[in-house]
């Protein structure tokens, strides 16, 4: 007589209760499809809104062309093979400068946010240079550093270093102070206390300030292509507008939206798993 193992049975029949998803996971599928499909429900009705309004004789077709042109202009340069271009240049100057910006937002800001004396000198001075707009650098910087990639990567840096500095600098500066005081209780000081006990306590801050600085990093990335530049979406944001093609304008402007979803989003699943670790 063959005795046969429950479990194993269960796992070598698919219809078995066992191999059938549970309602837990069944669940969480069904809320992400719906929160997905509620996130679409806003660009669908954007886009019809678009379509009626470009079609209700209000604008000319060169004021306000339709979803469909704006799609057509898609094709036109993917078939001359620009776009690509376009968007693999503009993505690396932004993941370069949010990279290079976001790092150096990281190493000040926890010198400032763990340092009172740093704090009381430097921040002051961060503070003010936060306030100068983005194109009061473009010419500073091609005076300094010439026409070429660094200039605008230096750029997109500046808009992504501020927003990721503040939240941690301020966000090391609240720590509560009993939790810091358990931390030394059990022995950590120094490097073992900021890594196990203040880096975890700001994770959310510090993630946040992340994603915000590579948002920054995008708005920054216009401004930057405009520093003598001959491919990018920027540069084809600007070069629309003064050969009037208003289908390719808002194309641009979409690819730029989508873009930053999209490195947002990525971004978005890290912090999740990073804060799912910590907590």
């Amino acid at each position: 007589m063959t005795v046969t193992d429950p479990d194993t049975e269960a796992r070598a029949d698919p219809t078995s209760p066992a191999r059938r998803p549970g309602p837990r996971r069944l669940g969480g599928v069904r809320r992400l499809g719906g929160a997905v499909l509620l996130g679409l429900l806003v660009p669908v009705l954007f886009v019809l809104g678009w379509q009626l309004l470009a079609t209700s004789g209000e604008f000319s077709p060169s004021q306000l062309p339709t979803p469909g042109a704006v799609l057509a202009a898609l094709v036109e340069l993917v078939t001359r093979g620009e776009l690509w271009q376009h968007i693999g240049i503009s993505t690396q100057r932004v993941l370069l400068g949010f990279a290079a910006g976001a790092g150096s937002g990281l190493v000040l800001g926890g010198v400032i946010g763990l340092s009172r004396p740093a704090r009381a000198l430097l921040a002051p001075s961060i503070q003010a240079l936060r306030a100068v707009p983005s194109l009061a650098w473009v010419p500073l910087l091609l005076l300094w550093l010439g026409i070429g990639e660094t200039p605008k990567i230096t750029l997109v840096a500046i808009g992504a270093f501020f927003p990721v500095y503040t939240t941690v600098s301020a966000a090391l500066a609240h720590v509560d102070r009993h939790l810091v005081e358990v931390g030394r209780a059990y022995g950590r000081t120094g490097v073992r206390l900021f890594v196990q006990v203040q880096l975890p306590a700001i994770a959310p801050a510090a993630l946040s300030g992340l994603r915000l600085g590579l948002a920054q990093g995008w708005l920054f990335l216009v401004a930057a292509e405009l520093i003598a530049s001959s491919i990018g979406l920027g540069f084809l944001l600007i070069d629309s507008q003064n050969t009037g093609r208003t289908d390719i304008l808002l194309l641009a402007i979409v690819l730029l939206a989508v873009l930053g979803k999209i490195t947002d989003g990525i971004l978005g699943l890290a912090e999740r798993r990073l804060l799912r670790r910590w907590n």
